[in-house]
């Protein structure tokens, strides 16, 4: 019932680029090939539950990647997830946002601030924590001031609190992008 459930997915493509469109378009259910299961994910999403779903997604992601000891995930292991989990977590995301939040909606968001493309730099994610929300009145925001609802800003979530290599609240790298990126390929 899920497989069907996905090819009926029609996400708003106002909000995603062509290649975001293909790479959530690229699943078509929920088999991990890592054997994690995504169902509960998928419950607390459908249901608006956005801390939870947020929490849960740190969860799938770690356990994905085998750092359930280490509790977090370094860039590297950003740099080698499998493809098609991180298509299915942002493919839930982006569905029961209706295009709101997701890693595709922040990693569009990342692209279009001037200089993502050159150098990684701090003022790039400040800028990039500004666009998102993570950052208000030139300071992070910290987890438990962050809003978990669709009133929040454009891919404010899912938030990163579980990668390793955070400085000031954001993000210094964009491993997670490159590996969207190096996934559509």
């Amino acid at each position: 019932q899920l497989e069907s459930a996905w090819a009926s997915l029609e996400l708003p493509t106002n909000k995603l680029t062509a290649v975001d469109n293909a790479l959530v378009k690229n699943t078509s259910d929920l088999d991990s090939p890592q054997q994690v299961d995504y169902s509960q994910l998928q419950y607390l999403l459908a249901a608006g539950k956005w801390q939870e779903a947020d929490r849960e997604t740190e969860t799938v992601m770690i356990k994905v990647s085998g750092r359930e000891q280490d509790g977090w995930l370094s860039e590297e292991d950003l740099d080698v997830f499998p493809c098609e989990d991180l298509r299915i977590i942002d493919q839930l995301w982006v569905k029961y946002s209706n295009g709101h939040f997701g890693f595709s909606v922040q990693r569009q968001i990342w692209e279009n601030i001037e200089g993502t493309n050159k150098e990684e730099d701090l003022e790039v994610w400040k800028k990039f924590g500004d666009e998102v929300g993570w950052r208000i009145n030139d300071s992070w925001v910290g987890y438990r001031n962050l809003d978990f609802s669709l009133n929040a800003p454009l891919g404010h979530l899912p938030e990163w609190v579980f990668v390793s290599g955070f400085v000031g609240g954001g993000f210094f790298g964009s491993g997670l992008f490159s590996r969207l990126e190096s996934c559509q390929e």
